[in-house]
């Protein structure tokens, strides 16, 4: 049978369960919000680990708090920041829109958890009272926001970054392998002039390139923090040095560069910076849909489709058909870029006046953290299974390159500046009713001596400007 004790918070006594390293406010979320079952991601948890940790040793530098006190929380903020306590953490995403209740959370298990190392009984708040040592200097207001940036710059930087290089440098190294082989170029799924199979992925390339560079300018927004505004940005109750110190501290324990915001009231009023980084995660999610979906089309086959590309058979394809192979990474890669649309989504409503934006505080911060953070984890770890299951093993069939490239009729755009565009119209038309290539053709009209057409056919001539 479940054991309880009783906890007191400022609205009365509660009843927690035993084993709990959370208090009376934290059981008044969870009764009061069994909504999704899913708690708040531990990416905030950890980050409000590192927050606290960082507060402590502020408010200890500015003589707010005793040495002893200090050491207590920052060794309990620790274990919170490592992930070793991430089972007193059962507040619901669908609480409170300021994050109050995981605040709380993250107090009453910092509190207890020290009372616990020091022998005194869980709910002593000896040797630390939740709010007025662990939340010395801080609101809800505050620190919320300030955890939900670090946790997703941290991410950003140390795990979604990492991946985008990882597939930038495996496409730039296809690119090199493969920039000899020509193909013919497709516009609106219908034959085009001729493009080097390099060219196409170094065109991939370029776009997680252009990826990592939205995702430091993202990094850049997030690393203002609310921090030091606590109640509504005024910074009440607070030392004014207090916001830099802890930055500095935040920044040396993540490896992040953080600093204080500029504008306490722009950061709890809004969530612009969170908005952005969203905006930056759905480009990416478009070029990584494009990226996919252009390489699932031409590995298509493998004998009535385009099949330009091998893919790498990574499982069966059918429970009915024996043999067959489907394109289950590019599939893959395409549902996350759907999610992480729909989840941008999510923290664009969020944002919005009116809804998460009201007045002097975003009031939707956990929504947004839950769907940020879904984001961030998806992307850097299907931009790892794409690499290590598709890309790596790529390959391309030249003979299959080959037999497309004669086949086509808009080789003839090479001709247009020397026969002109009506008489190369015409051999197209030709050569398309009769199913003859655009150099037999030619021949036979002998629009060209045969040097001359052998020159201006050459498809690897057509990949570049002359």
């Amino acid at each position: 049978m479940a054991s309880y004790r009783k906890e007191r918070d400022s609205m009365g006594e509660m009843q927690v369960p035993s084993w709990a390293l959370w208090g009376a406010s934290t059981q008044r979320a969870v009764e009061n919000f069994p909504i999704s079952g899913r708690p708040v991601p531990a990416e905030i948890i950890h980050a409000f680990g590192h927050l606290k940790a960082a507060c402590a040793e502020a408010n200890l530098s500015l003589g707010k708090i005793s040495q002893a006190k200090a050491r207590a929380i920052i060794r309990s903020a620790n274990e919170l920041a490592k992930g070793a306590l991430d089972e007193h953490f059962p507040v619901d995403i669908f609480q409170t829109g300021s994050g109050t209740s995981t605040n709380m959370n993250a107090n009453e298990v910092i509190a207890n958890h020290a009372a616990k190392l020091k022998g005194k009984p869980v709910g002593a708040k000896d040797p630390l009272h939740p709010n007025d040592h662990v939340n010395m200097g801080q609101s809800s207001n505050d620190t919320f926001p300030t955890a939900l940036h670090v946790a997703v710059a941290i991410e950003m930087q140390q795990q979604l970054r990492p991946a985008m290089l990882k597939m930038q440098r495996e496409l730039n190294k296809k690119a090199r392998k493969w920039d000899r082989v020509t193909k013919i170029g497709r516009t609106h799924l219908m034959d085009a002039t001729p493009i080097r199979v390099g060219q196409v992925f170094s065109g991939y390339a370029s776009q997680i390139e252009h990826g990592i560079r939205r995702i430091d300018r993202a990094l850049e927004g997030l690393s203002e923090l609310a921090i030091g505004g606590t109640a509504v940005g005024t910074g009440i109750n607070t030392h004014p040095r207090f916001a830099g110190k802890v930055c500095k501290e935040l920044s040396r324990r993540t490896k992040v560069k953080f600093k204080e915001a500029e504008n306490h009231r722009e950061a709890q009023a809004a969530k612009d910076a969170i908005v952005d980084a969203s905006g930056t995660l759905k480009t990416i999610a478009v070029s990584l849909s494009k990226i996919a979906n252009d390489i699932r089309w031409l590995g298509s086959g493998p004998r009535c489709g385009i099949g330009e590309l091998q893919l790498p058979a990574t499982q069966p394809g059918s429970s009915i058909m024996p043999g067959k192979v489907n394109p289950v990474m590019c599939e893959s890669m395409v549902q996350v870029a759907a999610r992480v649309v729909g989840n941008d989504a999510v923290i664009t409503y969020a944002g919005f006046g009116g809804v998460g934006s009201i007045l002097e505080l975003n009031v939707a911060m956990p929504l947004m953290a839950d769907a940020i953070l879904e984001n961030i984890r998806i992307l850097s770890h299907v931009l790892d299974a794409f690499v290590d299951k598709l890309l790596v093993d790529l390959e391309v069939d030249r003979k299959r390159i080959k037999a497309l490239l004669e086949q086509s009729l808009m080789v003839v755009t090479s001709l247009a500046p020397a026969i002109g565009y009506d008489t190369a119209s015409k051999l197209a038309k030709r050569a398309l009713k009769e199913g003859r290539t655009i150099r037999e053709v030619a021949l036979e009209e002998k629009v060209l001596d045969a040097k001359e057409l052998n020159v201006l056919l050459d498809p690897a001539r057509m990949t570049e400007p002359h």
